[in-house]
């Protein structure tokens, strides 16, 4: 103590606060970080909910995009109606989304305003999130509206298909109602020989002049039944001294055979079917080069059948029967049974267009050697002539 100070007058001690003050002091504060950490929970609790809510949201856009997928594919006629449905609904989802997002901006104002933050990182991973829901519904509307409009397009394709099937149709039966089937022949009979005989045959009235080529064409359909010894002779042209000049057989298990002066050049031809068929034989005295088509189609070719030999003249042609003499002495086993028509024959090798358009019904060429005219054929025996419209009978050929 100083010296001049007056003992007398002691000097007052500072105030000292209660220790029952401080300890309601702390009890406040702690009162209000549990407060405040409760609202933290309940903020993060509600964000977690909106997280979930979200997810599911999207899981549920995704199955109805890929369920109104499927049913487009289904079903052509309601792909506008599920299409526009499904767009709605998308709509919809992405409007609902935005208003929870706004939700969620509300309660961090309110948040901030009480005091209670909101986790910056939380509201980047929403926003993320929420950006991604969008892109993905987006594209989802964008592959929708592409799927629509390949429908569609599948659609009228389909359609202008089957219009012009129909058209083709309703002509067809147009022309098959007016007779308008294929072309009109001049001359339209055909000769049946109903049994194998050595007496049912035909005769052309004309014979052969000297040839170095020829082209030989017919329409045949082969009655034969199995166990019969093949077709037989469609056709056969003897000459003196030379019965076998030129021969179109088939017998025994054998292909069938073209004779030209006893030599032989076997065909990949097949006509034990009991269908019209269209056969024509090419030949050139030039080292003997031949070919066989059949209904238009080249089946085969080669070359040494009788080469340098030409077609000698004056000879008798002779329908269904092979000649062992001129004229006469037929096998009933080699006799051809079925139907025959439209014999001709060429001095020439025809190109394989004129071939074609033959055997398609698209023309008709007579031959200028021998042409197919009632005239100019004679049956004996069994065989008999009858009206044929050929390839009217050919398209309904069973």
């Amino acid at each position: 103590m100083p010296i001049d100070v007056d003992k007398s007058c002691p000097v007052q001690p500072p105030p000292v606060q209660s220790a029952t003050v401080q300890e309601a002091e702390l009890r406040n504060t702690v009162m209000q970080l549990r407060l405040t950490m409760l609202q933290q929970k309940e903020t993060i609790a509600n964000h977690l909910a909106t997280i979930k809510d979200l997810t599911s949201k999207l899981s549920r856009c995704e199955t109805d995009s890929e369920y109104f997928r499927k049913s487009n594919k289904e079903t052509m006629d309601d792909v506008p109606k599920d299409s526009n449905d499904t767009i709605d609904i998308l709509g919809k989802t992405m409007q609902s989304l935005k208003d929870r997002l706004e939700n969620l901006e509300q309660q961090q104002t309110r948040a901030n305003i009480s005091g209670a933050s909101f986790p910056n990182d939380l509201r980047n991973l929403l926003q993320r999130r929420l950006e991604d829901l969008e892109n993905q519904l987006l594209k989802k509307v964008n592959d929708l509206k592409a799927e629509k409009m390949q429908l569609y397009n599948e659609t009228v394709a389909h359609h202008q298909r089957t219009d012009n099937a129909l058209n083709l149709l309703t002509n067809r039966i147009s022309e098959l109602e007016n007779g308008e089937v294929g072309f009109k022949s001049p001359e339209n009979f055909k000769i049946s020989f109903p049994l194998r005989t050595n007496y049912h045959y035909g005769k052309v009235k004309r014979s052969l002049p000297e040839m170095y080529a020829f082209t030989i064409c017919l329409w045949l359909k082969s009655s034969a039944s199995l166990g019969t010894p093949g077709v037989g002779t469609p056709f056969s042209y003897g000459v003196p001294g030379q019965a076998n000049e030129i021969v179109l057989i088939e017998w025994d298990s054998s292909p069938p055979e073209l004779i030209i002066n006893d030599k032989v050049a076997r065909l990949p031809l097949s006509l034990g079917d009991g269908r019209w068929h269209h056969v024509c034989i090419t030949w050139t005295v030039r080292d003997g080069v031949w070919e066989a088509y059949q209904d238009g189609q080249k089946l085969g070719s080669g070359e040494n059948l009788a080469p340098w030999h030409p077609i000698k003249p004056g000879g008798v042609i002779i329908l269904g029967q092979e000649q062992d003499i001129v004229g006469g002495r037929f096998d009933a086993n080699q006799a051809f049974v079925g139907e025959l028509s439209h014999f001709n024959i060429w001095d020439r090798v025809l190109r394989s267009s004129d071939i074609i358009s033959m055997a398609n019904c698209s023309s008709y060429m007579p031959g200028n050697v021998v042409a197919w005219t009632e005239s100019n054929i004679e049956v004996f025996g069994g065989a008999s002539i009858w009206p044929l419209e050929l390839c009217e009978a050919r398209l309904f050929d069973g």
